[in-house]
């Protein structure tokens, strides 16, 4: 079981970014796949997970409205779209895989390596 995130940069805020996260090992409908983000001297935070069995998204309260989970069951990959980004998003994102759906970290088997978004002027 693999993830790898990709797509974060430097960003202005009230600007866009699109994260993928493409995963191995396993199919789509196998794991949930969420996303989190932690920022220096914070702990992790979870953000957004779609569901295995019929890709339902759940997005925290924090980023509803800005942020969108979604995947593409054909490229084996789950992307996060944030909008309307502010510097208070700046982070480094991970993508994680697990069995039980849910918006807390401890229950994610697999993670990826994180990719860092920076959201400055």
């Amino acid at each position: 079981v693999q993830l790898q995130a990709s797509g974060g940069g430097l960003v202005q805020p009230g600007g866009s970014l699109r994260l993928s996260c493409a995963t191995s090992g396993f199919t789509l409908d196998y794991y949930a796949i969420g996303w989190f983000r932690q920022a220096p001297g914070k702990e992790r935070e979870g953000l957004s997970y779609i569901r295995k069995s019929d890709g339902a998204s759940f997005h925290a309260e924090s980023v509803k409205g800005r942020f969108t989970i979604s995947r593409d069951n054909a490229k084996n990959t789950v992307y996060l779209q944030m909008n309307s980004l502010k510097p208070e998003d700046t982070a480094v994102y991970y993508c994680a895989a697990t069995n039980i759906a849910t918006m807390t970290p401890d229950w994610y088997d697999y993670w990826g390596q994180g990719t860092l978004v920076t959201v400055s002027s």
